[in-house]
């Protein structure tokens, strides 16, 4: 990388330094806005033993999912559960270890750590099996605790189009956890289907500005949908 173009050609490239034991945080939302090739990439490394920050992991046999046929993570730290059976098959043997994490408590975590913030106190999960060995204080009458802010040592991140020096802007709803988690790593490598010379996008637009971003890749996307749901012809 010449300057400050941050475009990379190879996935190689794009996920140099990742080793076992790493923590990687991962945009998405199920199978919307998820950086398909860089995690495509890690399954060809082959690395083990992650611990995997992300809102869910993905299906099986696509997204996240497919780093759990050959073992490759250790822990999961997820909102969300449901859609996966190889997923399901390991937290019950115990071979999979995994942190529930409400979805906003999530998304906060993932801000704080980015912007440095060691912890922050929330409400929610106050009660719950969320706030076992956590530290509670009261606030204003209100019980809260504390949850810790994240940071990876990769992230890894879906766009819409950036710049070669790494601004990007991300469509509609695949934006979901993918600015946050963009700020949250050591390094943060971003996926996008298009790349554009810098300038051509409106600073209005950005919605993650270059500093964030250590790499960038052009990817190709299947955009597959997770769950299709259809009625009978004539149904109301």
């Amino acid at each position: 990388m010449a300057g400050f173009n941050k475009v990379v050609t190879s996935y190689e490239e794009a996920m140099a330094g990742l080793t076992d034991d790493m923590t990687i945080i991962a945009g998405g939302f199920g199978l919307c806005g998820i950086p398909e090739g860089l995690i495509a990439q890690i399954k060809k490394m082959g690395v083990k033993g992650l611990t995997i920050v992300s809102n869910n992991c993905g299906v099986d046999g696509f997204g996240l999912g497919i780093l759990l046929e050959d073992r490759q993570i250790k822990k999961m730290v997820s909102s969300y559960v449901g859609e996966n059976a190889e997923f399901e098959k390991q937290l019950m043997s115990g071979e999979l270890e995994v942190e529930l994490t409400p979805q906003g408590t999530l998304a906060e975590r993932m801000r704080a750590g980015g912007a440095g913030i060691p912890g922050f106190y929330t409400a929610t999960g106050y009660g719950t099996p969320v706030a076992e060995g956590k530290e509670v204080r009261e606030f204003n009458g209100r019980k809260y605790i504390l949850e810790e802010g994240i940071v990876g040592d990769f992230a890894i991140v879906k766009a819409w189009k950036a710049d070669r020096l790494g601004n990007c802007i991300y469509r509609d709803t695949a934006m979901n956890f993918n600015p946050m988690a963009a700020t949250a790593g050591k390094i943060t490598v971003l996926e996008v289907e298009e790349i554009v010379e810098p300038g051509e996008l409106k600073p209005t637009e950005i919605h993650t500005p270059g500093i964030f971003i250590d790499r960038v890749i052009q990817g190709t996307f299947e955009k597959r949908i997770e769950r299709r749901v259809t009625r009978p012809a004539g149904g109301n």
